[in-house]
């Protein structure tokens, strides 16, 4: 059974030499705080130090699952990574270790999840291990159900099941979905790793200790079921518009099989207004060109709600996130290297003069979507 050790829960380090020093940190801004002399309890000091922290923790009990796995028999398949794994470059379309030497499922340019550990069990489940020293993890709910729905996807032959590692004190934990085993651990600390990091004569460590055993693998050897991420979205933009009789296709938008595919999306791009609908809705100023496109997204919520959302990308890397909050409407500048921005330009490209839709239409969809949801949350 998968119930945590006395060991993991305690957060013993007698068994795992030490492996944790040989990891990589990102401490490049932290370490130019502590040289500015930047108050520990400055803002910026403790953000940048909890990040730090929460990789280190990662790299702890990934060492501890290691030693855990290997000892017990439920668990099938561990899935290597870091100096444990073989170096196996990242492949497209696949689990594989990226550069960093992490567990991820990525295309051709971008990593779409991922995951901290992963396990598969004599009961055909498959886990993915969260592991974070976040107190509150209310935010983690929407990550989980988009690794989760990638899962589905890619091993519809497994179970797939999350296992949670918190630090005690972590609150919401009880409203993690069914699927999700919490473990809670003792508080942790990355003083040590800090001060080693941070030492001018640093101490001769012991050499790295690989773990091997007969249920330690290699990502890539876990088959997978075939799945094109860009393909996949094209193919769902096209047919959600293509019933001649609706303006977006309900019965294929709330089906299991779609509504998995937008937990893990998220967002589906529906059409685009032209910028004179943009301006009037969104009470957009400045010049923009004549043939600039707001794209407009199904977003699902947290609760649940699919919602419209609007894009404007005014260049390859500029890309404008706008959503109604109560009648308010909120801008937001997306990340020019996150996947949405590929995402949209992807998606403009596929869409003709067909897909344009009116201020009529958003109307419309707007009810439709609202209607559902009333329904569904009331069955």
């Amino acid at each position: 059974m998968l119930e945590m050790s006395k060991s993991i829960r305690k957060l013993d380090n007698f068994d795992i030499a030490d492996n944790l020093f040989h990891y990589d940190y990102n401490t490049k801004h932290l370490l130019s705080l502590i040289r500015k002399g930047i108050d520990e309890e400055d803002p910026a000091f403790l953000s940048s130090y909890r990040s730090f922290e929460g990789e280190v923790f990662e790299n702890f009990v990934y060492e501890k699952l290691l030693r855990y796995a290997k000892e017990n028999d439920y668990i099938e398949k561990f899935v290597l990574k870091g100096f444990h794994q073989n170096k196996h470059k990242a492949y497209a379309n696949t689990l594989s270790i990226s550069e960093k030497e992490q567990i991820v499922y990525r295309t051709k340019s971008r990593e779409i999840s991922e995951f901290d550990a992963m396990f598969v069990t004599t009961k055909n489940e498959l886990y993915f291990v969260e592991m974070t020293l976040v107190k509150s993890v209310l935010k983690l709910r929407r990550r989980l159900r988009k690794k989760k729905a990638l899962l589905e996807i890619i091993f519809p032959n497994y179970e797939i099941k999350a296992l949670i590692i918190l630090n005690d004190g972590a609150t919401g934990a009880k409203q993690f979905p069914s699927y999700c085993k919490v473990w809670f651990t003792n508080e942790f600390s990355a003083a040590d790793v800090l001060a080693y990091i941070r030492a001018k004569e640093k101490r001769e460590l012991l050499p790295k200790v690989k773990i091997k055993a007969p249920n330690m693998i290699e990502a890539h050897t876990l088959k997978l079921h075939p799945f094109r991420y860009y393909n996949t979205m094209s193919w769902i933009t096209k047919t959600i518009r293509a019933n001649k009789k609706f303006i977006i296709d309900m019965n294929f938008l709330m089906s299991f099989k779609i509504q998995r595919y937008q937990d893990l999306y998220n967002k589906f791009y529906i059409g685009y207004l032209n910028i004179e609908n943009g301006k009037k809705l969104l009470n957009l100023t400045g010049d923009y060109k004549e043939d600039q496109r707001v794209v407009v997204a199904l977003e699902k919520k947290h609760s649940d709600e699919i919602v419209l959302t609007y894009y404007i990308q005014t260049a390859r890397k500029v890309l404008f996130l706008y959503t109604f909050d109560d009648e308010k409407i909120t801008k937001e500048k997306k990340d020019p290297y996150g996947i949405t921005v590929t995402e949209v330009f992807h998606t403009n490209k596929q869409m003709d003069n067909s897909y344009e839709l009116s201020l009529a239409n958003l109307e419309t969809i707007g009810k439709l979507l609202k209607e559902r949801y009333e329904r569904n949350s009331t069955d």
